[in-house]
């Protein structure tokens, strides 16, 4: 039964790891950058959403109706001007800059709410548990994932079955010929990455309600999402997602070997891939 929950609880830590690596999948996959101030940027809006709910004693779901509209602004506004200048077959001035822009959102985030740990609170949402069977599963873990499957699917309907879809596949696929055919490249990107900020205004709710949050958390968020998605593969939104379902029961079942281990599991799962399977379980060699 231990290993049952092991597995039902990797699953619901995947949930969170999803909306990490969502945003992260969708901008390599449209404009190969992998962008290093992902997990920074999940930190700035976790802790914009905190101070909203401080200050105008907003529930949680509310904070998320606020936020995620200004982290489709602030996307839009850093493709705009910054990455777009950026952008193109050579990955390494993108990983510059993302670099640089990782480093100056810490600063910031430092000057305004200082090194201090909080967290948003939930009225109770937090500490809540279904029972099933001898198994109790938290319901926030549960919401996570019904709103990470929900993103997922979402987002694979917007690629396929839309204009707009088939836009950011042709820019994806040749840049060049799709702007033969009508296609503005940079307002397709910066819809991309507006998309992309947008899914980390969901993760940002969840992470503040489900754990503290500070100015030097990025890293830990970007290394998730960046394991994720090379689990699933580059550039896949569907690979994204079992790539953090693998990385979620992983570390749950090295948790109940030992607590010491959990996230060394994940690491070591994410080694295995990357040397055997290099473009990912889902990924295209």
């Amino acid at each position: 039964m231990q290993w049952f929950d092991a597995l039902v609880q990797g699953v619901l830590l995947g949930g969170m790891y999803a909306q990490y690596a969502l945003g992260m999948a969708l901008m390599f996959g449209v404009m190969k950058i992998v962008n290093v101030s992902h997990g920074d940027l999940v930190i700035l809006l976790s802790l914009i959403g905190i101070s909203l709910a401080s200050k105008l004693g907003l529930g949680p779901f509310a904070v998320m109706a606020a936020l995620v509209p200004l982290a489709v602004g602030l996307g839009w506004l850093l493709q705009k001007a910054v990455l777009n200048r950026v952008v193109g077959e050579d990955p390494l001035p993108s990983l510059i800059a993302t670099f640089g822009l990782s480093l100056a959102l810490q600063n910031l985030m430092l000057q305004i709410w200082s090194a201090n740990s909080r967290s948003l609170p939930g009225g109770g949402l937090e500490s809540r548990s279904l029972a099933f069977g001898g198994i109790h599963i938290g319901l926030l873990p549960v919401i996570v994932l019904v709103f990470a499957v929900a993103l997922t699917w979402g987002l694979d309907l917007l690629l396929r079955r839309t204009r707009f879809g088939r836009a950011l596949r042709a820019a994806a696929s040749d840049v060049e010929a799709a702007a033969m055919t009508g296609i503005n490249p940079r307002a397709v990107y910066a819809s991309a990455t507006a998309i992309a900020v947008g899914i980390l205004g969901f993760a940002a709710v969840f992470q503040s309600l489900r754990s503290t949050v500070a100015p030097s958390d990025g890293g830990a968020q970007l290394i998730y999402a960046f394991e994720a998605v090379i689990i699933g593969g580059m550039g896949s939104v569907w690979g994204a997602f079992i790539g953090s379902m693998v990385l979620g029961v992983t570390q749950a079942i090295g948790f109940r070997i030992d607590p010491g281990f959990g996230v060394l599991a994940g690491h070591l799962v994410f080694l295995l891939v990357l040397a055997t399977r290099p473009q990912g379980l889902f990924g295209r060699a």
